[in-house]
């Protein structure tokens, strides 16, 4: 449960469901439900860059460690981040209206524009067209979904399949197989050879040029930084969170059942607590990440939002 407070009182309450796993599916924690699916929304999108990866896209467009993050990443719309959007569509031979994640001023502001840009240099690559990109039944949509129903071990059945809030198909598995699949994504063990290659390149993206994951003082970036890359994090919509813990070879994956973001950090942070993979020095640097603050207008802090202490 994560609390909200207002002065010395209680005024709402989230539940978390969450998993924590070994790379063998051994379950490490569990906290509610955790086998039946859910969306894992923007937590999917290290998988869905590694689609790209494998395909050959960072060869043959050289293609940045940066570059590739931002693939991966859920971002600020930072200076840095659309210049970063911009140079992927460049190689690729795209532009902005070229993309169809939406956005205003340009699409080019949308958090998954990264992601976007790396799905048409997949299609750049594959020559297919970027017309219909988004549709499942397009070639580089259904490339991108075979890569992940391998990686996750699952079968996404049409029932277990949605539209993002980007526009792509989103894929829901349970709370179980995703900590799994993202032990292995820790671990790089239990992936086919082209698969495992492909997310070690991520993996390396991502820890390297944490900021274009999210940006500038968001959860997963400074979660990464300051766990100096041994916690590669990827947060979602609707309160989804998913964390390959390389220090001890597992994944942590929650939501926040009423799908509330504010409860994700201070609940992931707990349960990284309860894991033992974070240490007093990297707590207290994350520690407005794990309580923070409830602002009235005016900006005055008039409560708190706090994990419930865990038994």
């Amino acid at each position: 449960m994560v609390d909200v407070t207002r002065g010395e009182r209680v005024e709402s309450t989230h539940a978390v469901a969450a998993c924590a796993c070994d790379d063998s599916g051994a379950v490490l924690l569990k906290r509610g439900t955790i086998d039946v699916p859910v969306f894992l929304r923007s937590s999917a999108k290290p998988f869905i860059a590694a689609a790209a990866v494998r395909a050959g896209v960072v060869e043959r467009f050289g293609l940045t460690p940066a570059e590739l993050a931002l693939m991966c990443g859920s971002h600020m719309a930072e200076p840095v981040h659309l210049q970063t959007a911009a140079s992927i569509l460049a190689k690729v031979g795209a532009s902005v209206d070229d993309l169809r994640c939406g956005g205003k001023p340009t699409a080019l502001y949308n958090n998954c524009s990264g992601k976007h840009a790396g799905i048409l240099a997949l299609a750049r690559l594959r020559g297919e067209p970027f017309a219909g990109y988004l549709d499942v039944a397009h070639p580089v949509q259904r490339e991108i979904i075979d890569f992940c129903e391998r990686c996750f071990g699952d079968r996404f059945t049409p029932d277990r399949i949605g539209i993002d809030g980007c526009g792509i198909p989103t894929f829901a598995v349970t709370l179980g197989i995703a900590a799994r699949t993202f032990a292995r994504f820790a671990t790089l063990r239990g992936f086919e050879d082209g698969d495992r290659n492909a997310l070690a390149i991520v993996r390396a993206a991502m820890t390297a040029e944490p900021l274009m994951v999210s940006g500038t003082g968001r959860f997963d970036t400074d979660l990464m930084i300051v766990s100096g890359g041994s916690i590669v994090a990827k947060g979602g919509a609707e309160g989804v969170h998913a964390s390959a813990l390389l220090g001890i070879g597992a994944g942590l994956v929650l939501k926040t059942i009423d799908g509330a973001p504010r409860a994700v950090a201070p609940a992931t942070l707990a349960l990284l607590g309860r894991l033992d993979v974070i240490d007093t020095a990297a707590k207290e640097r994350l520690s407005g990440h794990a309580r923070p603050p409830v602002r009235n207008v005016a900006g005055r802090i008039v409560g708190e939002v706090r994990a419930r202490t865990l038994g």
